[in-house]
């Protein structure tokens, strides 16, 4: 960070140095693999929450004042997931920061405490609004994905119009992919259409939606525990939908829901929901497809075939 905190402004010498490319900062793992993806060698792009922690756990460090004091550049997912971000962009004091928010004109699920659903009050605190009335989970849904890709690209080519033509060119053949991803997917998961499989935190409504099958979930968000009431809830869905597993996560509950698929003589398989990675991973925008395709493998298996 500490290179980034120089006063006035960078020297373009050669035009080769980092100093004169876009600064970009980006929040979390998903948004930081399509800002990469579209960015290419035109921009330097750095993330504010450490790829190992997701958007639920961060806390706000000076250093992260000082990198947004220093961006062009802030890319985030929107839809109220980064709830702590307003603060910190009033701390960073930055009047020409240009936020893109990926979420701009993507359709939106509501959050299911807000369907008057039964069970999802939230326990003790209020995670700092996160995961308010709608649902930010939208990079899990390829298409929406794909919408998110061209918002970065259009905030990109507007921040630097110099590099127009690779952002364009970057954007599509990643978006591209995306479609064919989606394609794939369609075709694997249409012999499931309608079942319903039980994830530990309610992530995953845009997926469920977009390939016809139903999701439901144990806790709102990652860091409550299941109560007994959450708990007999999933014991009676695992009964009434055959299923042979439960999705977990690689960072929450494991511990809890492998308790209760062992009750319930099922297996826990892991779906990954990005919001977390390796550094190494966060780099590479192809990170997407492979983490992806291992959910859909785990899903298909979470249906027992």
């Amino acid at each position: 960070m500490a290179a980034l905190v120089s006063c006035g402004t960078p020297q373009k010498s050669d035009g080769a140095s980092d100093q004169s490319k876009l600064n970009v900062v980006t929040t979390f793992l998903p948004i930081t693999l399509f800002t990469e993806a579209v960015a290419g060698e035109c921009a330097t792009v750095t993330a504010l929450i450490p790829p190992n922690l997701g958007p639920h756990d961060f806390q706000a460090t000076p250093s992260d004042i000082a990198a947004l004091s220093n961006a062009a550049v802030l890319v985030k997912n929107g839809l109220g997931i980064e709830y702590f971000l307003e603060k910190l962009t009033d701390s960073a004091e930055n009047d020409t920061l240009q936020v893109i928010d990926t979420s701009r004109g993507v359709a939106v699920i509501q959050s299911a405490e807000e369907e008057g659903g039964h069970h999802h009050h939230h326990h003790g605190g209020d995670h700092g609004g996160d995961h308010g009335e709608v649902n930010p989970h939208i990079w899990l849904d390829p298409l929406r994905a794909v919408q998110q890709v061209e918002n970065i690209r259009d905030g990109l080519v507007k921040a630097d119009p110099d590099c127009a033509d690779g952002y364009m060119q970057r954007a599509a053949a990643y978006s591209d992919q995306l479609k064919e991803l989606n394609a794939t997917f369609a075709t694997q998961l249409k012999p499931f259409r309608g079942q319903t499989f039980i994830a530990f935190h309610d992530f995953a409504p845009y997926f469920a939606e977009r390939y016809d099958i139903k999701a439901e979930f144990v806790v709102d968000v990652p860091e409550m525990n299941p109560t007994p009431a959450d708990l007999q809830r999933v014991s009676n869905q695992v009964e009434r939908s055959q299923l042979k597993a439960l999705l977990s996560e690689p960072q929450e509950g494991a511990r809890s829901f492998n308790a209760v698929a062992e009750d319930l003589g099922v297996n826990v398989v892991t779906f990954d929901p990005l919001e977390t990675g390796s550094e190494e991973a966060s780099k590479q925008p192809d990170t997407y497809f492979k983490v992806m395709k291992n959910n859909v493998a785990s899903l298909i298996k979470a249906f027992g075939v």
